[in-house]
């Protein structure tokens, strides 16, 4: 069954939804109880024991809550990243020039700055020092607009927050809303850019390399792979999803 595309929780009136978690739940061995119908607070249990002990299409362990959004509903029904031919879009082309700067390091580590950080950072007119989460991503863009000839329509700035109010207003239809990344997971594409909001004008980015049922592999400029908000580099990574809090969604020129 496909993803319904809105969380489904205790109280769903929707009975074939109901069912086939309910039926896909006892084929795992997740068995409901004989008296137990509709979407109630036992099937929320039994939502809540898989989801303790399962994990999304990147291995990252699923939210404890007894309501099923899309990573659980891929750790349950199955969900694979979809076989899709992807288009030689300037997204595509972007995300091909991060992919190649994965593992250039700030120099020193949590400075930063360095030769490369440098570069990233006076892409958009600024000098080292700053956090560069954004820089790294125009900065890609740019190469890629270079190499291949594509017109760059990514804004030239190094804020998060200012680059998704920018193309929000130039050109709205390439934002992917968090609600609308949820209720469809497929919209977000290799060479999307994912957005957080941190709060007090704080954002964090990176590109979009891989998706599996909202499962996210990222490409992340200012990062840290053991988890720590003092990015040292550039980063592969596979600790984001659609379902994650802060995101904001997504710049999508793909």
């Amino acid at each position: 069954m496909k993803y319904p595309g809105r969380v489904i929780k205790q109280g769903e009136s929707d009975v074939a939804i109901v069912k086939a978690i309910r039926d896909q739940l006892s084929q795992r061995g997740y068995a409901p109880t004989a008296t137990s119908t509709g979407f109630d607070a036992s099937l929320k249990a039994l939502v809540r024991l898989f989801q303790s002990q399962h994990s999304d299409a990147n291995g990252s362990p699923l939210k404890i809550d007894g309501t099923v959004g899309p990573m659980t509903w891929g750790a349950l029904f199955g969900a694979k990243e979809p076989n899709v031919s992807v288009k030689a879009t300037i997204a595509v082309a972007a995300l091909t020039v991060a992919i190649g700067e994965v593992g250039t390091m700030e120099v020193p580590p949590g400075s930063n700055r360095g030769p490369k950080v440098n570069a990233y950072l006076a892409s958009t007119g600024l000098d080292g020092g700053y956090f560069w989460c954004m820089a790294f991503v125009y900065w890609c863009f740019r190469e890629a607009a270079q190499q291949s000839g594509l017109p760059n329509p990514f804004p030239k700035t190094a804020g998060c927050l200012e680059a998704w109010r920018r193309v929000l207003k130039a050109s709205p239809a390439n934002i992917i809303t968090k609600a609308q990344a949820q209720a469809n997971p497929a919209l977000v594409k290799p060479g999307s850019v994912f957005i957080l909001d941190l709060g007090k004008g704080m954002g964090h980015t990176g590109f979009v390399r891989s998706n599996a049922g909202g499962a996210l592999t990222t490409i992340e400029g200012n990062s840290n792979p053991l988890g720590s908000n003092n990015g040292v580099g550039v980063f592969e990574l596979k600790r984001r999803s659609v379902m994650t809090p802060n995101l904001k969604g997504f710049i999508n020129f793909t």
